[in-house]
C-alpha cells in the first residue's frame, strides 16, 4: 500500500513545480523515536524499522506520481513534506502486465504514488561511507515491481555491508511506448531519477555517493547496459552489473507502430491525448491483447513480435542516443567498471512457461533458427556447431543466444576492445526445484545473488528447502556482488578478447576460458543493429 506524507497534496490539484529541497541543516542524522531509525532526506524525514540487523526504509517518492498532467511526462522531482513520513510500506507498484499474474498484484496495492525507493541500511548515519548498490528489477519491461518479496535486500545489504537501494519504474505502455507528445524511454528516465536521488540523498542513509553500482536483471540488465549509453545517467554510478542483458532495443518507426497498434486495441491513437484520459489498468490489458496475437506482425516487427517483446528502450538519438554495444564500443563506458554474465540455459524457462518443455517440433526448431539465427546462413552454422542437438535443444540455444546470452557477451566484449574493465561469468548450476527440469535458467541467479532461496516466485527453481549447495553458491555470489561494489574486484580475472577468462558459477566454481565457445563464433560478426520496421 502507499505510505502517505503528512501534509499530502490535495489529489483533486494538478501537480505543482517542483519546490526546492531544504536540506538538513546539518550533517547529523535525525534522532530515532523509540528504536525506530529516523533520516532526514532533503525533501523530508522518513521513519523506517529495524528488521534483522538492518534499518529499511521503504515507498519513499522519488519523483511525484505520473497521473493527472504529469500523465507520460518524465519524472518531477518528489516534493517536500513537513513532519516525519512513514517509511514502512512498499510504494503501489505501476500498472502491470499480466504475467505471472503481476496485474493483480499490482491491483492489490492501488494508488497512484508509483515512483518511490526503498532503501536497507547496516548503519544509517551519514558518515558510514557504506559501497551503495541499486538494483533494477527485470519484467520484459512490461511488468516489475521493487515490492517482490525476491527483492528484500536485508540478506545482501547485513551480510555484505553495503547500502542497498529498490525502487519502481513505469513499465509497459506508460514507461516505454512510443506516444506522440511525450519523451520516449519513460522507464529508462525513471530509472535516471531514482539515481539521482540516490545521488543526493543517499549519504544520510550510511551510503557513499561516490560508490554506487548500479546491477539488474533481464530488462533489469538490459536498463543498465542502456544506462551506460546515456548522458543523462553518466557520473550516476562507478560501477554497474548486468545480468541476463535482454538485448532488443527499437527504432522510432518499431516503437510508434507497435503504440499505434496497442493503442487501437482500445479504439485510440497513441498520443497523449487520446491515451491520458485511459484508465491506467487498462492500458496492459491492451497490451496483453495485442500480444496474446503478435506473431500475426512477424512479417513487419520480426523478431520481436516472434518473441512477444511489444516493449522495449528506443534509440531516439536523444535520450537513448545509440545502442549499448556501439556506445562501448566507442568507450562511452570506459570510467565504469562492468561485471556482465548470462545463466547457462537462459531459455528453458520460457520453453516451459509455454508448455513446450520436451514438445518441441522439428518445424518449431527450424522456425527458431529462421528468425533469430544470425546471417543467411545461421541456422545451417547452428545445425553444424551442434550435430546432436534435437529439435528442443536447436530451440534453446538459438532462443538463449539471441536474447539473453550473445547480447551479454557482446556488451562485454565492447567494453574490453574499448580499454574499459569487464568481468564476465556465467552460471552453470541446474536448479533443483520442479524435479530438476528448468537447468540453470532465467531468473535464477536472482534468488542466489539476494540470497531469498525459501520466497518469491524464483524460490520454486530452488526447492522446497534450500540445500547446503544452494546456500553456499548463494554466498558465493553474494561476495563477489557485494565486493565488486566495494572495491570493484569480484574475486576472478577481468575479461580480454584473448584468454577470454570468465567464472563459472556452479557447485564447484572454476575460472575458464568462455563456455559457450561454438555460439560465441556463430554470433561473432553479428552487430545486435536497433531493430526496425522490416521492409
Amino acid at each position: 500500500m502507499a505510505v502517505t506524507p503528512s501534509e499530502p497534496p490535495e489529489p483533486s490539484q494538478p501537480a505543482p513545480s517542483p519546490q526546492p529541497a531544504q536540506p538538513a541543516p546539518s550533517n547529523q542524522p535525525t534522532q530515532p523515536s523509540g528504536s525506530r531509525p529516523e533520516v532526514r532526506s532533503l525533501a523530508g524525514v522518513v521513519r523506517g524499522t529495524h528488521e534483522a540487523g538492518v534499518a529499511v526504509f521503504r515507498g519513499i517518492p522519488f519523483a511525484e506520481p505520473p497521473v493527472g498532467a504529469l500523465r507520460f511526462a518524465a519524472p518531477r522531482p518528489a516534493r517536500s513534506w513537513s513532519g516525519v513520513r512513514e517509511a514502512v510500506s512498499y510504494g503501489p507498484p505501476p500498472p502491470q502486465a499480466g504475467h505471472f499474474g503481476m496485474d493483480a498484484l499490482s491491483r492489490e496495492a492501488p494508488g497512484d504514488d508509483w515512483l518511490t525507493v526503498n532503501v536497507w541500511s547496516p548503519e544509517p548515519t551519514p558518515g558510514a561511507g557504506l559501497p551503495v548498490m541499486v538494483w533494477i528489477q527485470g519484467g520484459a519491461y512490461v511488468f516489475g515491481m521493487s515490492g517482490l518479496p525476491e527483492y528484500d535486500g536485508g540478506r545482501l545489504a547485513r551480510d555484505g555491508g553495503v547500502v542497498l537501494v529498490t525502487f519502481n519504474y513505469r513499465v509497459g505502455i506508460e514507461g516505454f511506448g512510443q506516444i506522440e507528445g511525450a519523451p520516449p524511454n519513460r522507464g529508462l528516465l525513471d530509472q535516471v531519477a531514482a539515481l539521482e536521488w540516490v545521488r543526493d540523498n543517499i549519504r544520510a542513509f550510511g551510503g557513499d555517493p561516490e560508490r554506487v553500482t548500479v546491477f539488474g536483471q533481464s530488462a533489469g540488465g538490459g536498463s543498465v547496459a542502456a544506462l551506460l549509453a546515456m548522458d543523462r545517467a553518466a557520473g550516476l554510478f562507478r560501477r554497474a552489473v548486468a545480468q541476463s542483458v535482454q538485448g532488443t532495443y527499437f527504432s522510432p518507426d518499431l516503437a510508434s507502430d507497435i503504440a499505434a497498434a496497442c493503442a487501437a486495441e482500445l479504439g485510440l491513437r497513441p498520443t497523449v491525448a487520446d491515451l491520458s484520459d485511459v484508465p491506467p489498468y487498462d492500458l496492459p490489458a491492451a497490451g496483453d491483447a495485442l500480444g496474446a496475437t503478435m506473431d500475426r506482425w512477424a512479417d513487419r516487427w520480426g523478431r520481436p513480435a516472434y518473441r512477444t517483446i511489444p516493449f522495449s528502450p528506443v534509440v531516439d538519438g536523444d535520450i537513448l542516443p545509440t545502442t549499448p554495444w556501439q556506445a562501448l564500443s566507442d568507450g562511452a563506458g570506459r570510467d565504469v567498471e562492468l561485471v556482465v554474465g548470462h545463466t547457462r540455459h537462459e531459455q528453458r524457462l520460457f520453453t516451459a512457461v509455454t508448455g513446450l518443455l520436451g514438445e518441441v517440433s522439428e518445424e518449431q526448431a527450424a522456425a527458431a533458427l529462421r528468425f533469430l539465427a544470425p546471417g543467411p546462413d545461421g541456422a545451417r552454422r547452428y545445425r553444424e556447431a551442434f550435430p546432436t542437438a534435437d529439435p528442443d535443444g536447436l530451440y534453446e540455444l538459438v532462443h538463449s543466444d539471441w536474447l539473453f546470452r550473445m547480447p551479454s557477451l557482446h556488451l562485454a566484449e565492447a567494453q574490453a576492445a574499448a580499454g574499459g574493465r569487464t568481468h564476465v561469468y556465467e552460471l552453470t548450476w541446474a536448479a533443483p526445484g520442479m524435479g530438476g527440469a528448468f537447468g540453470a535458467c532465467h531468473g535464477l541467479d536472482v534468488p542466489l545473488v539476494f540470497g531469498n532461496l525459501d520466497r518469491g516466485q524464483p524460490a520454486v527453481l530452488i526447492g522446497e528447502e534450500p540445500s547446503p549447495e544452494a546456500e553456499a553458491l548463494s554466498a558465493r555470489m553474494r561476495a563477489a556482488w557485494t565486493s565488486f561494489a566495494a572495491h570493484g574486484d569480484p574475486g576472478w580475472p577481468a575479461y580480454d578478447t584473448g584468454q577470454r577468462l570468465v567464472q563459472v558459477f556452479d557447485t564447484h566454481p572454476a575460472v575458464t576460458s568462455y563456455p559457450e565457445e561454438a555460439s560465441r563464433l556463430i554470433w561473432r560478426d553479428h552487430a545486435f543493429p536497433v531493430l526496425s520496421v522490416v521492409t
